[in-house]
């Protein structure tokens, strides 16, 4: 893959070094359905997270590095926004271009009208014209900077709805606590217009969403949501949500999962106050990324299935086995009821308990392909069917 060092060097005004040479990955570790395959799509990516696509076919890639991390000793040129394209239409990247460096965990990008958009732990960006400008980015604006600077689930998904406005999580400053009288945006999905006005929070109650998609044909939203951590091995589950309307409330920190009341919040209100999720899924299994498959690669049965990324458990005890480190479907009923949870792809996880990669976002292609961004290998996969 050939690499280019955009100009314009953001924040730490670091120079990004060059990219080592990508460890070989064991896609044949990967198990699919059959007639699936994966490759590799881009490689040598530095913590690749989120993903959005232009309509001219440029494939932006926010990372999670920001000032914590460098705290602990990351490289100072982390905190990266990539741009990656297929330039030759073989189906695999043969071009990354870093359109910014030394940024505070750039996790969310997303695109709308010819602009890039970035969040930040803190705030959103808007790279104008980018696609026009990839050698030679041009400095951002601030789109808005009224979000807080916690790093805990600071870190965001960004996409634009079917309304046309801006929806960004702000997740709990913490693992469980009660800050919605003081800081009411904590916990909640929000939403704002391209220019950065009319701020507003659309849905409270969530703990920590990383990914949303809003469904093929109804518009409405729905989002994955991390459970809370230390309260065992098997409890909570992580919870998939559907949220047609705006000012529903989900739960957080007063309950989990439905009907779980929180140890040290659940006598201040009851379960049956709040939203249920729309299904349970594993505990602790991490699920960030999720997109509605409207592709027509796949077999018809896949049709408006929720794909999800499970990153995987990061604190489950070595003796219960980690959980995730895989793709999930969710199977949606003409009434939009969940009627089944499984796996679609696993393998990340080795039988030692010991992952060597870890699924974060999942994009649907227009030749109907999967792709599939692994921040622990440094990948992008491409999953395709050619039964």
């Amino acid at each position: 893959m050939h690499t280019r060092v955009g100009a314009t060097v953001l924040a730490l005004g670091l120079l990004a070094a060059p990219m080592a040479a990508q460890t070989a990955v064991p896609l044949d570790e990967i198990s699919l359905p059959p007639g699936f395959q994966i490759e590799i799509y881009a490689d040598s990516l530095i913590n690749p997270r989120s993903m959005v696509r232009s309509p001219r076919g440029t494939l932006f890639v926010g990372t999670r590095a920001g000032a914590r991390t460098l705290a602990r000793g990351a490289r100072p040129n982390q905190g990266r926004v990539y741009a990656v394209r297929d330039t030759d239409g073989d189906q695999r990247a043969d071009e990354t271009v870093m359109i910014a460096v030394g940024l505070n965990a750039p996790n969310g990008v997303a695109f709308h009208d010819g602009d890039l958009y970035v969040a930040e732990i803190n705030r959103v960006l808007r790279f104008d014209d980018i696609e026009s400008r990839l050698d030679d980015p041009p400095a951002p604006t601030v789109v808005s900077d009224a979000f807080p600077s916690d790093w805990m689930h600071g870190w965001k998904f960004i996409a634009f709805g079917p309304d046309g406005k801006l929806y960004v999580p702000v997740g709990a400053p913490c693992n469980v606590c009660d800050d919605s009288e003081t800081t009411p945006i904590y916990s909640s999905i929000a939403r704002l217009n391209p220019d950065g006005s009319d701020l507003e929070v659309f849905a409270r109650g969530i703990r920590n969403s990383v990914g949303f998609d809003w469904h093929p044909t109804t518009g409405a939203l729905w989002f994955t949501n991390n459970g809370r951590d230390m309260l065992g091995d098997e409890t909570p589950p992580d919870t998939l949500h559907h949220a047609p309307r705006a000012g529903m409330h989900f739960g957080f920190p007063f309950c989990h999962g439905g009907d779980l009341a929180d140890p040290e919040f659940g006598d201040r209100r009851s379960c049956s106050d709040f939203d249920p999720p729309a299904h349970k899924l594993g505990p602790h299994v991490a699920s960030l990324g999720m997109r509605f498959y409207t592709g027509d690669m796949f077999p018809s049965s896949y049709r408006h299935r929720i794909f999800i990324a499970e990153h995987g458990s990061w604190n489950r005890s070595q003796d219960a086995g980690h959980t995730g480190f895989r793709i999930t479907t969710i199977e949606l009923d003409d009434d939009h009821r969940v009627i089944d949870y499984g796996v679609f792809a696993s393998g990340w996880l080795r039988s030692d308990n010991e992952a060597w990669g870890r699924p974060v976002d999942v994009l649907v292609m227009p030749d109907g392909a999967l792709l599939v961004s692994d921040d622990q290998s440094g990948v992008i996969y491409r999953i395709s069917y050619d039964g």
